[in-house]
């Protein structure tokens, strides 16, 4: 058998029929898989709002940080400053978010939730709680728990 025709046979297989070789093994692989398939929901989920996972996240924060600055955000979230610029604009273009003068540095500014922002954070909740139910059903409280802490462990020992 030629090389080409060894290849058209791997081209036709099902992704069933298809050796993932050592990916099965690999904790990164099944995070990205994860997170592909939290995401897709998520952004089915926010379809209406049109508001991505980021973009929640950091409006989640500000909620409960009112007066953040973009650096200590992006700190927090892990993300480079420029990276939180573009985040924070777009979502200020939509009414979301006010950039105010910070109080302790006039070079920054604090961040809140604007009337509609802090109403969409409000709205979102059962939104947020039907996504996460979907995809956390087939856990126990105590399995989703145990996600939640390992997971934890990961993120907070790459810092």
């Amino acid at each position: 058998m030629n090389d080409k025709s060894t290849a058209r046979q791997h081209s036709d297989k099902n992704a069933a029929d298809i050796d993932f070789g050592v990916l099965p093994d690999l904790l990164g692989y099944h995070l990205r898989r994860a997170q592909i398939v939290m995401f897709n929901d998520f952004v089915k989920a926010m379809a209406d709002v049109q508001i991505t996972p980021g973009q929640f996240g950091v409006i989640a924060i500000i909620n409960s940080n009112p007066g953040l600055t973009q650096s200590a955000l992006a700190r927090a979230v892990g993300i480079e400053r420029s990276t939180m610029v573009a985040v924070i604009d777009a979502l200020e273009n939509r009414g979301l978010v006010e950039r105010r003068p910070s109080p302790n540095d006039r070079r920054s500014y604090a961040l809140v939730l604007s009337d509609k922002g802090a109403k969409l954070h409000q709205d979102l909740g059962p939104l947020i709680d039907q996504h996460e139910q979907r995809l956390s059903d087939d856990f126990s409280e105590e399995e989703k728990n145990q996600l939640i802490d390992l997971l934890s462990r990961i993120a907070n020992g790459s810092r």
